[in-house]
């Protein structure tokens, strides 16, 4: 049977993490994904043995790629193997994130295909504030969603493609010269709304992200110290929107991402149900 998702999990460092997230995914949901894992720069001795693709080049391997240019990479080669086209969706994942033991992607698939308007998907987290907004309903749109894990439609990714004059896999999707990625999310959920598609949570599935590997493995994972990450997080994104946008705050973004939000509803009203 034809399986209808890619999954991309994103390593660094973290080969046991990375297999073990690896094997939970394929032991629950084998019938319904194919796994790639996207090596960002890790030490030779440190590599997924279910690795996919590797960015060994020497700028990757000081760095890394971080989400937004890992999952592009992944993407660009995707779409060289002539791939691309072979999935409906694709669940992006950070290695630290803890997934459910049970078939978790047939029901992001289920959502996606009982409604056609959602480009961007994302479990809900035990940690986020939004669980308590989809308990009653497990499904609302949303105008800002954290990134450690995205289910795409695959149509959504094409729409964006259609304007790249050329195949570069630091933009691809995400905008990697943001390169710790601070506000690409709300740029990509700007462009699911300004095309006339939505970003949703939904508490039917969970994912937690284990921010104990950064916190307390920075050395091992070759990454900048969690606190020098956040600040220089947060100076970059905040110099990356300023330039491209005229942002002067990730508030300030945000709420320019919502008048989007909002003309949605005016212009598909049966999805009302769906506001917060």
């Amino acid at each position: 049977m034809k399986k209808k998702v890619a999954t991309i999990i994103l390593n660094r460092n973290l080969k046991d993490v990375t297999d073990d997230l690896y094997e939970k995914i394929e032991k629950f949901n084998n019938k319904y994904t194919d796994i790639y894992v996207l090596d960002s720069g890790s030490d030779f001795d440190k590599k997924s043995k279910y690795t996919t693709w590797s960015a060994d080049w020497k700028f990757a391997k000081t760095n890394g790629l971080r989400f937004s240019r890992g999952m592009n990479y992944a993407l660009y080669n995707l779409l060289k193997e002539k791939k691309f086209y072979n999935y409906s969706y694709y669940l992006f994942l950070t290695n630290d994130s803890e997934v459910q033991s049970t078939p978790f992607i047939k029901k992001l698939i289920n959502i996606m295909v009982k409604i056609k308007k959602i480009a961007i998907l994302s479990p809900c987290s035990t940690k986020w504030g939004e669980k308590f907004i989809l308990k009653k309903e497990k499904l609302k749109f949303f105008w800002y969603i954290h990134n450690n894990a995205y289910f795409i439609r695959r149509e959504f990714i094409e729409l964006i493609l259609k304007n790249k004059k050329r195949l570069n896999y630091k933009d691809i999707l995400f905008d990697g010269n943001n390169f710790r990625g601070f506000g690409v999310e709300s740029e990509l959920l700007m462009k699911a709304y300004q095309l006339n598609y939505s970003a949703a949570i939904t508490s039917e599935v969970w994912i937690e992200e284990n921010e104990n590997y950064l916190l307390k493995k920075s050395n091992l994972i070759k990454t900048d110290p969690y606190n020098t990450n956040m600040k220089l997080y947060i100076k970059e994104g905040e110099k990356w929107m300023k330039k491209k946008y005229g942002f002067s705050s990730r508030w300030s973004m945000n709420i320019f991402v919502k008048k989007f939000y909002d003309k949605f509803f005016l212009k598909f009203p049966k999805y009302k149900k769906y506001k917060i």
